[in-house]
């Protein structure tokens, strides 16, 4: 090529000697006068594409998933090409000023094309024969990234030349170049000054600095090459440098402006992180927006999806959830947890880990275990105490907290829980028994048996039905659920219990959850965005019986201690512990008027670990409790209503000892200061609360014949037991 380039020049001289300037000018002239005739004939022949629809034609852009500021990018849908088209007004100016100091600096004079560069271009073409020169316009580029393919031949550039000079006429300058802003590469699969932006700086494009649109400007030339992660960041550090002496020259930015870019530290944003944010969380919200608006719309649509995602307590519940996982594995033999939070007020996901690693697939951490199904163990108890409140029971009720057979075909004494012959006779966590005590101690500290009895006393479906008003869903034929249902013997979703919670946060007002503040489309058109739709789904006074309950420090401190993880000092917060069977879960949820959190932890293939909820959960909770009660004003639980205690039964306002009563005037103990109240005085002898209530009327008329109840002679054989081994009759 280079022996070429020297024939051409040699005989460029030789024509200078022998005809003189003059005639050599004539002959430059009627070769140009030749080929730029054969030129014209030849387009004429060229199939150039129409552009009556380049502002109309579809540009496929990438699905944005923001946190709940708008701010934060979580996750890029399209991952092949990434592009958000921003309006022109959108863009910053010292970015716009930046490219067209490097790119274009008489765009705004031409008319889509500079000749004397195009023939300064061809020139060194025939020259060379390489057809490698450039000299296109930002106009130029725009056909050649959006119309053209970007091969560099002869018939390509004409084509090029004539679409810059027919798009010249369609589109207006600031059209023009705001195509050219929202398309052109910027390395890698990011397109468009947007997404550049996003990308490297994690900031919008209209918020850059001088310093920012100079490194932006400078990467469209050779994106790889001048790549911020690659190997030639001195030479990207250069043309940055080249851009912005340009701006100056150019009178875009004023002295200090220079001065000060050229020493602004600028800072890339890590490469490794610019991936998915909240994994599980964003996969949640993808799975949402595809079977709502198609696969088609999430990836090419353009969306701009603004989640309810609080993203500060989000990266804290990652760092607790993997910290106290590893700790778990090696102490309890509990490799993996989750944690998720509601503002119960609209429901909206504040937080979502499924798993200790999104991206350990050792222990298949891309599964959510936020949203799949474990049993619930103890933490569905609460639903069942208050639809027993619902019944007509009170916190103060007793019941018996004794062995019992539930199995009514199995003898009273039998304590085994063979499934297969109807028996059923659970323990406590610490098989030990209490004797007589109120719903509220039962609840509080976990009771198993007085929990299997309330449940009979609540009904099994009703208990169901109400969870699943309260947003709780059941896996599985609920039909062939029993008692067991208390202990966990179901199958739910700690998202969805969570929400539940939130209900008796609320005092009884249901707002389903929701991961969605805004949907808009890629105009900016709202396509679905939150609108709370607040359900009264319970009686206020029942929830705040409950809450009343899961506050009571004193109540649940035989089981966990004055200062156990779930009392926060000056705080109301209601909790519930929960573990299954061998220890396979252990749940923990608890809440504020204002937020409701709860956490799992256990292992994925249902592996059993070595200790309960309280030593396992407990302190991931508390810990990630604490963070989220900084977000949260400081409010107390309204006291449910006193109602008027001599109205009820004495089984219902915790009397044990009989339940017959009768008033007596008190005898004067001093003849000087006499008293005149009332004494209650209760006979019956001491039985079951079967004996002295009809389960689906506490309130109602004492049973004729309370052995008609399936339950009444194996609870009350046990009572009867303990009744007279401790003196009673």
């Amino acid at each position: 090529m280079k022996i070429l380039s020297k024939r051409v020049f040699s005989f460029y001289k030789k024509t200078l000697r022998k005809h003189g300037r003059q005639n050599v000018l004539i002959f430059i002239l009627s070769c140009l006068l030749v080929f730029v005739s054969i030129g014209l004939i030849w387009m004429s022949s060229l199939k150039i594409p129409a552009l009556d629809t380049v502002e109309d034609r579809r540009v496929s852009q990438s699905t944005k998933i923001y946190d709940g500021t708008g701010k934060i990018i979580l996750f890029d849908v399209f991952q092949n090409t990434k592009r958000t088209v921003v309006p022109f007004e959108n863009i910053s100016e010292y970015a716009k000023n930046a490219t067209l100091a490097i790119e274009d600096k008489t765009f705004y004079n031409h008319l889509g094309i500079k000749p004397l560069s195009i023939m300064r271009a061809v020139f060194v073409d025939i020259v060379t024969l390489e057809f490698s020169q450039g000299a296109s316009t930002i106009t130029q580029q725009v056909v050649k990234n959006s119309i053209l393919t970007g091969d560099k031949t002869p018939t390509r550039k004409l084509k090029e030349l004539v679409l810059a000079l027919k798009l010249e006429k369609i589109l207006s300058k600031e059209e023009i170049f705001s195509i050219y802003l929202n398309e052109i590469p910027y390395g890698g699969n990011l397109y468009g000054i947007e997404e550049a932006s996003q990308a490297y700086f994690g900031k919008s494009s209209k918020d850059i600095t001088v310093a920012e649109a100079a490194y932006l400007a400078a990467l469209p030339k050779a994106p790889t090459y001048y790549s911020p992660y690659g190997k030639n960041k001195d030479k990207l550090e250069e043309r940055k440098n080249l851009v912005l002496k340009e701006m100056y020259n150019d009178g875009k930015i004023s002295d200090t402006e220079y001065k000060n870019a050229l020493d602004e530290k600028v800072v890339f944003i890590d490469k490794l992180s610019k991936g998915i944010k909240a994994p599980h969380f964003v996969m949640f919200v993808r799975n949402y927006l595809e079977e709502k608006y198609g696969i088609d719309a999430v990836e090419h649509g353009g969306l701009k999806v603004t989640t309810t995602l609080n993203y500060t307590l989000q990266v804290k519940a990652e760092e607790i959830a993997k910290k106290y996982a590893l700790e778990n594995k090696k102490n309890f033999n509990g490799e993996n947890d989750a944690f998720v939070a509601i503002n119960p007020k609209n429901g909206a996901i504040l937080t979502m880990v499924g798993s200790r690693d999104y991206f350990d697939t050792e222990i298949d951490g891309n599964f959510n275990v936020a949203t799949a199904h474990r049993q619930s163990g103890s933490t569905f108890k609460p639903f069942v105490y208050a639809q027993a409140f619902i019944k007509g029971y009170t916190p103060e009720t007793i019941v018996f907290d004794l062995p019992t057979q539930f199995g009514a075909r199995c003898a009273p004494d039998d304590r085994t829980s063979d499934i297969s012959k109807g028996c059923y006779a659970p323990d406590n966590y610490d098989s030990k028994f209490k004797g007589p005590v109120t719903l509220r101690e039962a609840l509080a500290q976990s009771r198993n048996v007085p929990s299997v009895k309330t449940l009979y006393l609540a009904g099994v479906k009703a208990s169901i039905d109400l969870a699943t008003r309260m947003g709780v869903n059941m896996a599985g034929d609920e039909n062939l659920y029993g008692l067991t249902l208390v202990l966990g013997g179901g199958e739910v979703s700690l998202l969805d219990m969570t929400s539940g919670y939130g209900v008796f946060a609320t005092e009884g007002v249901r707002n389903p959850y929701t991961a969605i503040l805004k949907i808009e489309d890629k105009n900016g058109n709202v396509l679905e965005e939150i609108r709370p739709k607040p359900m009264q789904v319970i009686d206020p006074e029942i929830t705040r019986k409950v809450s009343d309950i899961l506050n009571d420090n004193v109540a649940r401190t035989p089981l966990f201690g004055a200062n156990s993880n779930l009392y926060f000092q000056g705080r109301d917060v209601a909790a519930k512990t929960g573990t299954t069977n061998s220890y396979r879960d252990t749940w923990l949820i608890g809440y504020t008027p204002s937020v409701v959190m709860g956490a799992w932890a256990g292992n994925n293939d249902n592996t059993p670990m070595t200790r309960s909820s309280g030593q396992i959960v407990a302190p991931m909770w508390r810990a990630f409790m604490n963070e989220v009660l900084k977000t949260v004003p400081e409010e107390t639980f309204t006291k449910p209503l006193e109602e008027d205690s001599y109205s009820l039964k004495p089984v219902l306002r915790g009397k044990w000892q009989g339940g017959l009563s009768t008033f007596v005037q008190n005898p004067v103990v001093d003849p000087y200061t006499p008293y005149t109240g009332e004494q209650e005085i209760l006979s019956g002898g001491v039985h079951d609360i079967l004996y002295w209530i009809n389960k689906d009327d506490p309130r109602g008329e004492t049973p004729v014949i309370p052995e008609s109840d399936s339950q009444f002679n194996n609870w009350e054989y046990s009572v009867r037991i303990w009744a007279m081994s401790n003196g009673y009759q």
